[in-house]
């Protein structure tokens, strides 16, 4: 028994219409591939190089990661900010 598209759960409908839409795209799949390809680079290859993991190399253990950042969180805002 074939089931109505009314009927269908509206997650399911929506699924198949971006699947569909998908599968006709012709400029959207190289404008995707693209995007894709950024995202990687932004979020992979950037974070690698410039985004080190400096609690990790400065602190060796849970305890004083922990310390080090509660310390820099409570640090008082300096008046030479508020001219």
């Amino acid at each position: 028994m074939a089931q109505s598209v009314v009927s269908r759960n509206i997650f399911v409908r929506i699924f198949y219409f971006y699947l569909n839409g998908f599968r006709s795209m012709t400029l959207g799949r190289t404008l995707w591939t693209i995007i894709l390809i950024k995202l990687f680079i932004m979020f992979f290859i950037l974070k690698l190089f410039f985004f080190p993991n400096v609690l990790n190399t400065n602190f060796k253990t849970d305890a004083e990661r922990a310390e080090h950042v509660s310390n820099e969180l409570a640090l008082p805002i300096s008046n030479s900010d508020n001219k």
